[in-house]
């Protein structure tokens, strides 16, 4: 595994693994939405929030408690994602997807800035934050109302909740089992902005080495993966991933 710091221009080498990918998976996480400004869960809350826990407004129960609670906090996440702007690192990947054959992009994040930039069919490992679906059937609830403090009720019945994946539940079946086939498929596998902490995300990279991937993390700071990857980039996506595009490009 070699390590690279604060560069001017990505390693060569990954240069032309990704321009000779015939099929590459990118996982992004927390870090590529914080450079658009965009809260984390591992950031401590503010204002009307300080006093609460994340999983206490993210889960289950804490919904049944307090489902107004809850609800008021999503349209406040929600509304700091529509304030936020896609980065560069958000553009970049959407120009990966149109320069290479084949891109799989996997997401953690949930406040679509992914789709804001252009990419068309991403992976949504923990839902939308922009969507919502009925807390006691599951089905589709469609886009949040046009005033985002009222909440809204099911045809069955049930309250509205959004589409975001709570502690406590397991992720989209279908969604989760397409990035693990998409991680054995690859050839080169980019891990971005992701603590690689959090599982079975956190799984992916390591599929993904194991079947035979060039693993690269992009990550200013050290994960639990780090050392078991073909290379490091210790810079933030949103300088990275624009200097492999124009690297790409020329």
């Amino acid at each position: 595994m070699s390590w690279v710091g604060v560069m001017s221009e990505v390693p060569a080498e990954l240069v032309e693994r990704v321009r000779d990918s015939r099929h590459l998976v990118i996982l992004t996480g927390a870090g590529v939405s914080a450079e658009s400004g965009i809260a984390t869960f591992r950031d401590p809350l503010t204002g009307l929030w300080e006093n609460y826990r994340p999983e206490e407004l993210a889960s289950p129960g804490g919904f049944t408690a307090d489902p107004q609670l809850v609800w008021d906090w999503y349209a406040w996440r929600r509304q700091q994602a529509l304030e936020g702007e896609p980065n560069a690192a958000h553009h970049a990947i959407e120009q990966l997807e149109r320069l290479l054959p084949d891109v799989t992009l996997v997401t953690q994040n949930v406040d679509g800035l992914h789709q804001r930039a252009g990419s068309q069919t991403p992976l949504e490992l923990h839902g939308n934050v922009h969507k919502l679906k009925c807390f006691s059937c599951e089905a589709d609830g469609g886009d949040w109302p046009a005033d985002p403090t009222e909440m809204v009720h099911c045809q069955c019945g049930g309250l509205l909740r959004p589409g975001e994946v709570w502690f406590g539940e397991s992720l989209p079946e279908a969604v989760i089992n397409g990035a693990f086939v998409a991680a054995q498929d690859c050839d080169v596998f980019l891990n971005v902005g992701t603590s690689s902490l959090v599982y079975p995300a956190a799984g992916l990279p390591l599929v993904a080495k194991q079947s035979g991937a060039y693993v690269v993390e992009i990550n200013p700071q050290q994960t639990p993966l780090s050392d078991q990857l073909d290379l490091c980039l210790r810079v933030s996506a949103g300088k990275a991933l624009p200097d492999l595009c124009a690297a790409l490009a020329a």
